[in-house]
């Protein structure tokens, strides 16, 4: 396990592990990561250190194409509130991720991709539709924009619908992909990348497309020129991580692999080396971060939601509607009772998890008890879990 202080020190951490390597030009690091952790913020901090900017703080090169929340933000809907009929996608055409796209006939690449996963079809407007003079220049939005159809009418012409979410995510996922075979192709108008960071691009996708999509990713590195470009993954979907670990383990070196943590109260970042195919799940990994601070002096309350929803997940496998069956032994369980309402309490109102509020000695110990009953009570991997018992009282005391 490696500790960084910040975002800023584990990019500079992973560009180290993605450094070209004559064994293979071709270069991935998979993490694994719950929302919340930091993804997209470390995928920004990635960005961040290839950036050169001058005198007035203008960024004049760049070297990493990333696709997150921020890129699909470069794309918008212009919904015609006062026609309800002229409906497109507009493109941010000063962000350098849309670079030579009319050129490179954008169209033709984008299409067989999202042929994959759904039957819209689309065209690219590239001409500035201000220019009509029918319609006020706040009524129209700037050029490039995407018109999206299924149909067409009586003379031929698409019929324009505005797709479903998911629809619209596999467009941009498609238009993505279509710039990363371009750079591994050696494209001119993406010479400037280096890196690539993919961050959770199956956010909101089923396990189908979850699994097309890893598919479909691996594939096009597979089929492109021999290019040195590092890529970083990074996702919360369990399924994600396990098919694209299989598909890079079988068409290149096996990737490195990390569970990524993140420790609130010292803003530390921990990366876990993941030998296998699938992470640990987040009850554990989560069981393994409360048994280190009960172990400490400071906790917080916010550290009761972490074990309320490992009650709540245990409670659920073993057939129970309410947590309490993993805290009260009987119904006159006055013990049980009674950590059942600290956790009902702590983990609501202002202890919730936006509170970083210090618990105080009698709760510090009630919080140990619970933990330490629950530990005793169902048996997880003792690899995971010091030998020594946690403490019962205050080790500040």
């Amino acid at each position: 396990m490696e500790s960084f202080n910040g975002l800023s020190e584990l990019a500079t951490h992973l560009r180290g592990k993605l450094e070209p390597d004559p064994q293979s030009k071709k270069k991935f690091v998979l993490l694994f990561a719950y929302n919340g952790t930091g993804k997209t913020r470390l995928s920004g901090a990635f960005r961040d250190q290839g950036k050169q900017t001058d005198e007035d703080g203008e960024t004049t090169a760049r070297d990493t194409l990333y696709f997150n929340a921020f890129t699909e933000d470069l794309f918008t809907w212009y919904n015609d509130l006062q026609g309800d009929t002229d409906r497109v996608l507009q493109l941010n055409s000063e962000s350098r991720f849309f670079d030579g796209m009319q050129e490179l006939e954008m169209d033709n690449r984008i299409g067989p991709l999202l042929e994959r996963y759904t039957d819209l079809r689309f065209y690219i407007q590239y001409e500035d539709r201000k220019k009509d003079e029918n319609k006020r220049d706040d009524e129209k939005p700037s050029i490039p924009y995407v018109i999206f159809f299924r149909e067409r009418d009586s003379e031929g012409n698409p019929i324009p619908l505005k797709p479903s979410r998911g629809e619209e995510n596999a467009f941009v996922w498609c238009f993505f992909m279509t710039i990363v075979q371009l750079v591994l192709d050696g494209a001119e108008a993406y010479n400037w990348v280096k890196y690539i960071f993919i961050d959770d691009p199956v956010s909101s996708l089923d396990e189908h497309n979850a699994i097309l999509v890893a598919n479909h990713l691996v594939q096009i590195y597979r089929e492109a020129e021999a290019v040195g470009v590092g890529t970083v993954v990074s996702t919360h979907h369990q399924l994600f991580f396990n098919v694209l670990h299989y598909e890079l383990k079988n068409s290149f070196n096996r990737p490195a692999q990390y569970v990524l943590s993140r420790d609130r109260g010292t803003e530390t970042y921990r990366l876990t080396e993941q030998r296998g195919d699938t992470p640990s799940f987040h009850h554990v990994a989560s069981l393994v971060e409360l048994d280190k601070v009960a172990r400490g002096g400071t906790i917080h309350t916010y550290h009761f939601n972490m074990l309320r929803c490992i009650l709540e997940k245990t409670a659920l496998f073993h057939g129970y509607t309410h947590f309490a069956k993993c805290i009260r032994q009987s119904d006159d369980d006055a013990d049980g009772i009674l950590h059942q309402r600290f956790v009902d309490i702590l983990s609501h109102g202002k202890y919730s998890l936006f509170q970083p509020t210090e618990m105080g000695e009698e709760t510090r110990s009630h919080f140990r008890r619970i933990l330490r009953d629950f530990l005793d009570r169902y048996s997880f991997n003792e690899e995971l879990f010091p030998v020594e018992t946690i403490p019962e009282g205050d080790p500040t005391t």
